[in-house]
Formats: structure tokens, sequence, C-alpha cells
């Protein structure tokens, strides 16, 4: 992908994970926190029990990262997918007896459309990831 596409993408990406950490993800963190220094301060629980109480506490935000990497990597996987049938074309316009320029041309345009596409899709992902990440009980 053209060095400009690649930057665009990376820059909305890494907005909505900034606004996800930062609306979200820090919240659990804090709620996290809390929770285990809870667990540390009760002194009739075994060691094992502690340590059951802190992992209890940590289960939400693990599922919350899980599933904005997943998101993400989902995300990643179709832009990649979009980008080789632009290769794709690029060869079969090539081997068809085009020009360089020409194919370039055509790589450029497709490659645009690709990364305009998914731009595109950032927002309801966005929204989609705060719903669940809403969901996720502490």
């Amino acid at each position: 992908m053209a060095e400009a596409h690649q930057a665009r993408v990376q820059n909305v990406v890494e907005e909505m994970v900034q606004g996800l950490e930062r609306d979200n993800i820090r919240i659990m963190q804090g709620r996290m926190f809390r929770c285990s220094a809870e667990c540390c301060e009760r002194p009739s629980d075994s060691m094992s029990q502690v340590h059951q109480c802190i992992d209890r506490c940590h289960t939400p935000l693990a599922r919350a990262q899980g599933l904005v990497t997943s998101e993400l990597e989902k995300f990643q996987d179709r832009l990649a997918r979009c980008t080789m049938h632009c290769n794709d074309k690029a060869k079969d316009l090539f081997d068809s007896g085009a020009k360089e320029p020409a194919v370039k041309s055509l790589m450029e345009r497709c490659v645009g459309s690709c990364v305009d596409d998914h731009v595109n899709l950032i927002p309801s992902m966005t929204r989609r990831l705060k719903d669940n990440l809403d969901s996720i009980q502490q």
C-alpha cells in the first residue's frame, strides 16, 4: 500500500484506539486495580483465594483488550484482502499488455478506494466496540 494511504489508515485507527483507551479502557484499568487492591486487603483469605480474586478482577479488562485486538485484526484482514484484489487487477492489466504508468494508475485508484471504504467503516466499528466494551461486566 502506498505510504500516504498507509499513513492515513494508521492515523485514523490510532485516533480510534486512543479514544477507546481514554474513554473505556482506562476506566476499566482503574476498576481492575482497585478491585485487585481490595483482594489484597482481605487478611482472612488464603494466598490462593487472593490470586483467584485478582484473576477475576483482571478478566473484564482482558476481555476488552481481546475484543479490540480481534476487531482490529478483522479490519486489517479486510483491508489486506482489498489491496490484494487491487494487486490481482494490476497484474491482470499488466499481463494483458498495459504499460507500467497505466498499471500504476489503476493500482493507485484501486488502493485509494480500498482505503476510503475502510476509513468510512471506522465510525461504525468504533460504535460497535464502545457498545461491546460498555457491556463487559465489571
